[in-house]
């Protein structure tokens, strides 16, 4: 089983490692194992000339009904058709910087929940148009003195409520209403059972019944580590720990995606028994590093893996935290 989960199919060309824009593209790589085995698309979210057409990435993957694909760059946020193609960008310079984003559908129209860190807010817009329709700036009446406010990840509950972490400030996990009323918070910072230590991603787990938080404590020491809340904020049990540096979490099914900030996507069940890991980077010069150029990446080996999503076919989309801007689409083998 050991060899199985590390294991990463011997099919990268000798151009694997792109020298340049116009080098041949390289051949896919097979990875993971069992039901959790992909193949990466070369080439996939280029432009015509081979380079990246996003920027530099520090955010987040959704996927609509459609199978459009949005991901948020530090630029905006880009609309890929399945295939890799630009369709559509919004969302430019006054809302550019979301780490993270949910998408959901809302009585037959699909908004996507942002969290902004940079620039201190939650937002929600319509994935069609890119309208905001909704802001979550600091809870003044929260009654907390905050010297910063430094929002890393946001989810949605059933009924609409929504929760939004302050992942690289207080690390409180604030939780609003649907038409963004402050309701409560919870958690603290520190390096203890019931406290964050970076609450870096959080999506809703719906793997059980009644739904849960699933909150990834990024930087817990000795190693990062998934948690289980409730949706009033109280403390389940610790899902997993030893993951390096979870940064976000997406799930389909009785599986969910974990990208690690060392450069791999580790894929858990529903026993929280990991499956695959995916992409992983041998390299500690190369993994967790931002600063990683297109010219140098490798075909089926992740740098900054940031964050993850299925789409309907069980395939997955990963953007690296990457000065070039990279995303990588994972087909499923059937």
């Amino acid at each position: 089983m050991k060899n199985c989960l590390l294991a990463v199919a011997v099919t990268i060309s000798i151009g694997s490692a792109l020298p340049n824009a116009t080098a041949q593209t390289p051949e896919s790589v097979r990875m993971g194992c069992g039901l959790m085995t992909f193949d990466t698309v070369p080439g996939w979210g280029l432009g015509e000339d081979g380079k990246s057409v996003i920027g530099p990435t520090h955010g987040g993957v959704v996927v609509d009904k459609a199978g459009n694909v949005y991901t948020s760059a530090n630029i905006g946020v880009f609309v890929f058709s399945p295939d890799g193609k630009v369709i559509r960008r919004f969302l430019g310079d006054e809302y550019s910087n979301i780490h993270d984003m949910e998408i959901r559908d809302e009585d037959g129209t699909e908004f996507i929940y942002g969290a902004r860190n940079a620039n201190a807010e939650g937002i929600k817009f319509s994935a069609e148009t890119g309208d905001i329709v909704l802001k979550l700036p600091f809870p003044e009446e929260s009654g907390l003195d905050l010297k910063k406010f430094n929002p890393t990840a946001i989810t949605v509950a059933p009924n609409g409520d929504i929760i939004l972490a302050d992942g690289y400030a207080s690390n409180h996990i604030f939780k609003f209403d649907k038409t963004g009323k402050y309701l409560m918070h919870f958690g603290t910072k520190g390096n203890e059972l019931k406290q964050f230590n970076t609450a870096h991603g959080m999506t809703l787990d719906t793997r059980y019944d009644p739904p849960r938080l699933l909150i990834c404590d990024r930087n817990h020491q000795p190693k990062g580590r998934l948690l289980h809340y409730d949706l009033d904020g109280n403390f389940i049990e610790v899902v997993i720990t030893g993951l390096g540096m979870p940064t976000s979490a997406s799930v389909q099914g009785d599986y969910v995606s974990v990208p690690d900030l060392h450069g791999r996507v580790v894929i858990l069940d529903k026993s929280n028994t990991i499956m695959a890991v995916l992409g992983h980077n041998p390299d500690p010069k190369k993994a967790r590093s931002f600063g990683v150029k297109q010219e140098d990446w490798i075909e089926g080996v992740f740098s900054g893996t940031h964050g993850s999503y299925w789409d309907n076919d069980g395939n997955l989309y990963v953007q690296d935290w990457n000065v070039s801007g990279r995303i990588i689409k994972l087909v499923r083998v059937k």
